[in-house]
């Protein structure tokens, strides 16, 4: 995941420097392919990394949760 986070900043300088050097529409397509690639595969492989192994129910608030909450006095 670290890896395709570099590899895509990298590319979003790379279409930057394209962009600099009067090739503005590769560097656009560069830098678009790079914003996309962090979209539809970046964030959901982080999202799936950072939710595994968690109940989603442990974050919402239920009746049961917020009896939790006023029994350790939260408000």
């Amino acid at each position: 995941m670290k890896i395709l986070a570099i590899a895509i900043l990298i590319a979003i300088g790379v279409g930057f420097y394209f962009r600099l050097n009067d090739d503005i529409i590769t560097g656009d397509r560069i830098i678009g392919i790079s914003v996309l690639a962090s979209a539809f595969i970046l964030m959901p492989i982080f999202l799936y990394v950072r939710w595994k192994g968690k109940r989603l129910q442990d974050y919402t608030l239920s009746d049961e949760n917020l009896k939790k909450m006023k029994d350790r006095g939260i408000d």
